[in-house]
């Protein structure tokens, strides 16, 4: 099979797509299914795996790609539920999906309907269920609550948006230009900050005098401004740090403001609460086919051109999701 392979950290420009052995299911292990890869998602993490600064290292060589769309070529026994030509989506276990076969554990894959989109399917997994898990999961999001979303327009802000409006927050949305705020707010966002050009405490102040839930992929200086913007009772969801700075969180704070700050990490969860997962997976793509999401995939490119891909997401030149298509 073709794949983009990783032989040692380093930057985009070191990846190479190549000829490479098709991935074989773990010898001795159930649970586990083999997926022909129709369409592969590209997430911001992607950069960070390649360069060695996430969380997961995977032994090299190996191939970028947290998420896939695409058939079911093979099953491991024990595994339930999923069948051989079935269409799914799937997250994988630290990369693999930059390529024309992936593997995944049975848990981490989901059936899809005929008529989902591959590039939308792929664009689904991870930040749909960051999103879901985040909001209702870690920060028990409340109907009539006021949900401030910072990077509204990237592939997992704009998904807190939509989620947040199916949970029937208000939701308040920052992001860096009026383009990317239109974006925001045609997926359902109330109100509108440039923190281009507007103070973001002012501004959430003046809009809500306060919030309830701050959904931070972001880091830096918005979540300094959203410690300032919390209610008391409020919760600071900590999804990454698209900045690049790792805020340092004063503890007295929180105790003068009554608050909370929840970290939320998906792999966690689908390692140590798999069930959990499956069931936001289940109720996400429910939402989905009644038209209460509707993922947004700004670019879909050729598995060749997965620098540029990358290089989208690594320059902030993207709205939504990007994603490469493997198979036709």
């Amino acid at each position: 099979m073709r794949a983009v392979l990783c032989h040692a950290w380093g930057d985009i420009d070191d990846l190479r797509l190549e000829e490479a052995p098709s991935p074989a299911l773990p010898e001795g292990s159930d649970g586990w299914v083999r997926i022909r890869v129709h369409a592969s998602g590209v997430n911001f993490a992607d950069t960070l795996l390649i360069r060695g600064e996430y969380q997961e290292k995977p032994p090299f060589p190996f191939s970028p790609g947290m998420e896939v769309a695409g058939i079911v070529a093979e099953v491991s026994p024990g595994v339930e539920g999923i069948r051989e030509g079935e269409r799914v989506l799937a997250m994988l276990e630290a990369g693999g999906g930059y390529a024309e076969e992936a593997i995944a554990r049975a848990s981490d894959v989901t059936p899809i309907p005929d008529a989902m989109d591959w590039a939308v399917a792929a664009s689904f997994p991870v930040v749909y269920a960051t999103s879901h898990l985040a909001l209702s999961h870690r920060a028990r999001l409340q109907p009539g609550e006021v949900l401030l979303v910072h990077g509204a327009s990237g592939g997992v802000g704009l998904t807190a948006v939509e989620v947040g409006k199916a949970l029937g927050a208000t939701v308040i949305a920052t992001a860096s230009s009026p383009e990317k705020l239109a974006v925001a707010h045609a997926h359902g966002a109330d109100h509108l900050v440039n923190y281009a050009t507007e103070d973001i405490r002012e501004r959430v102040l003046e809009i809500a005098g306060g919030v309830d839930v701050v959904y931070d992929p972001v880091g830096g200086e918005a979540f300094a401004a959203s410690l300032r913007s919390i209610n008391p009772g409020g919760r600071i969801l900590v999804i990454g740090f698209a900045s690049g700075s790792i805020p340092q969180i004063p503890a007295n704070h929180l105790l003068v403001k009554d608050a909370a700050v929840l970290g939320l990490s998906l792999g966690q969860l689908r390692n140590h609460r798999p069930e959990v997962v499956q069931q936001a997976m289940r109720e996400l793509l429910a939402w989905h086919a009644e038209g209460r999401l509707r993922p947004l995939v700004s670019q879909v490119l050729p598995l060749e051109d997965y620098a540029e891909a990358l290089r989208l997401l690594r320059d902030r030149r993207s709205t939504g999701k990007v994603v490469l298509r493997v198979h036709e």
